[in-house]
């Protein structure tokens, strides 16, 4: 005779169900190559593009096995004075794809793109497009609440632009420059089941 589960033990969601996802993340940029974005006779001390750190919002649909979301990133990026506040903002459609195997913590995939703009003190120097690729770890704290962490490698298409001290910048193919970074966050996230139709 199998032994009953104790009512002290959560119990995972079906795996049919749908879900509303909303929350934070604390988010690291580390800067892996500047590329275009910082001309190679300025030397890495002297790169406008910086690593940096930030906060993001995301908000997302959940059939399982997968996560569709819209994430808002800011991050204040290290610019080597060559901006008073040098902020980095994203805007990116994320899709997570889950390995499911009942327990409460489960790896994903993640993937992602966007618009993304750069400037000093919440303006806009240049603009472009984000890419994500990465993966994660998801833990469940309870049956509405999980954190989480990611690591992903970010590559930024930027505009050519001229930043304050008349250095030309992102000038590469057709007036684009690729930089890269690779981003770290930690995820604070809330879940609520949808009722089914």
């Amino acid at each position: 005779m199998s032994a009953l589960p104790s009512e002290s033990e959560p119990t995972p969601p079906p795996i049919n169900t749908e879900e509303f996802r909303y929350g934070v993340a604390f988010a690291l940029e580390s800067i892996a190559s500047g590329g275009d974005v910082c001309p190679a006779v300025e030397g890495p001390a002297n790169c406008i593009l910086g690593s940096g750190f930030g906060l993001g919002v995301r908000v997302g649909y959940r059939p399982r096995p997968w996560l569709f979301a819209g994430v808002y990133e800011f991050s204040r990026q290290q610019s080597a004075n060559l901006l008073r506040l040098g902020i980095l903002q994203q805007l990116r459609g994320e899709v997570r794809y889950y390995q499911e195997a009942g327990n409460r913590t489960t790896t994903y995939l993640l993937g992602g793109i966007g618009p993304m703009v750069y400037g000093d003190e919440w303006g806009i120097e240049s603009g472009g497009a984000v890419a994500v690729l990465g993966a994660g770890v998801e833990y469940e704290v309870s049956s509405t609440t999980l954190i989480g962490a990611a690591l992903a490698y970010r590559p930024l298409l930027f505009r050519q632009f001229t930043d304050e001290a008349g250095v030309r910048r992102a000038n590469g193919y057709l007036g684009f420059g690729l930089a890269h970074l690779i981003g770290f966050e930690v995820t604070f996230e809330q879940r609520d089941v949808l009722p089914r139709w």
